[in-house]
């Protein structure tokens, strides 16, 4: 009954694992399109910021891309410890 218990609880610990691991993969993605897609519409509205736009948003998207990467290492780290 107990092992029965332990097996049914690892099953369901690594599926949660996987889950949180695309599901931050799932946020990253979409937190880097929602700020290439803002600072698209800025640079249409003001094409002489660009510069400004762009360096902002290649900060941006790295911090978010770092994130989601901190977060998939920690849902794969708990699959495999």
């Amino acid at each position: 009954m107990l092992l029965t218990f332990l097996l049914q609880a690892t099953v369901i610990g690594k599926a949660a694992a996987v889950l949180g691991a695309a599901l931050a993969a799932f946020a990253g993605a979409f937190g880097i399109s929602k700020i290439g897609k803002s600072a698209m519409e800025s640079i249409a509205r003001q094409p002489e910021s660009a510069g400004n736009l762009r360096s902002s948003l290649i900060i941006a998207a790295g911090m978010v891309e770092g994130a989601a990467l901190f977060a998939i290492i920690v849902c794969l780290l708990a699959l495999v410890l």
